[in-house]
């Protein structure tokens, strides 16, 4: 150890680096959890008229018919953006798409769930739990349901019924509603601000 004092801190830093495993090295850092360790995670919810399971490959095709019937009324109410859905996607995106948030979901980073019919044969929209960059938030849900869906009136059942089931079955303090509870224009500002600050 004596001997490398004698080299710049530059090659001492490179000799390190080249002792570490390359999969160390290239591998991303995981995201935090956004729950804690010793919180069960809800895998199952169950209302009268719909049911919540958690997205991923067993529902590739039901949630893709169910984005894809909507394009226009999520790119104005949900994402505000062309960037999804659009209607180039194709069936290898929705897997794709369906493999990350099972995997997101798996790590506990974040929490994505259809919400189906009773007898699981159709997805009526989708839920998200997801960690907050904006100070003060524990968590950011969002949810969205099809065209068909919100004109029946579908829309504000479900968040009603999202608030009441966050409150009762997740760890959080406080929790920020985009687009609901919180209008777009304030949510984009304090997400613009928290970027400013370092906070994303």
């Amino acid at each position: 150890m004596t001997a490398l004092r004698s080299f710049p801190a530059a090659v001492i830093g490179a000799l390190i680096a080249l002792c570490t495993p390359l999969a160390a090295r290239t591998q991303p850092a995981q995201a935090a959890q956004l729950v804690p360790a010793g919180f069960t995670v809800p895998v199952a919810a169950q209302a009268a008229t719909f049911k919540l399971v958690p997205l991923g490959p067993a529902l590739v095709k039901i949630d893709y018919e169910a984005y894809m019937s909507s394009i226009d009324h999520l790119q104005r109410t949900f994402t505000r953006s062309t960037d999804w859905p659009h209607k180039n996607l194709t069936a290898a995106d929705a897997m794709a798409d369906m493999e990350n948030e099972a995997a997101r979901f798996q790590k506990r980073e974040s929490f994505a769930y259809g919400v189906l019919t009773p007898d699981g044969r159709r997805e009526r929209g989708s839920v998200y739990v997801s960690p907050s960059t904006v100070a003060g938030y524990d968590a950011v849900v969002r949810l969205w349901v099809t065209k068909a869906e919100h004109d029946a009136g579908f829309d504000a059942e479900l968040y009603v019924w999202v608030q009441t089931w966050v409150r009762a079955k997740w760890p959080f303090a406080k929790v920020a509603y985009p687009g609901r509870a919180i209008d777009w224009a304030t949510w984009d500002a304090l997400v613009a601000a928290s970027k400013k600050n370092g906070k994303e």
